[in-house]
């Protein structure tokens, strides 16, 4: 893994409530990081992390 992988992981959890993140606000943080939506919903998957309140079925 990445250092950057890494530092998303530990972004998405901290940005995470109850075992949600919120759609915006993964969105802001692939803005952060650069990356596509897509990594951030992939990090969040493998934490075991809901995207809530999702916009077009972005993240899955």
């Amino acid at each position: 893994m990445t250092v950057e992988v890494d530092k998303l992981k530990e972004r998405v959890k901290e940005m995470a409530k109850d075992g949600k993140l919120a759609c915006r606000v993964a969105f802001q943080i692939a803005e952060e990081f650069e990356v596509p939506p897509r990594k951030v919903g992939d990090a969040a998957n493998e934490l075991k992390i809901k995207i809530a309140g999702c916009q077009l079925g972005c993240f899955k």
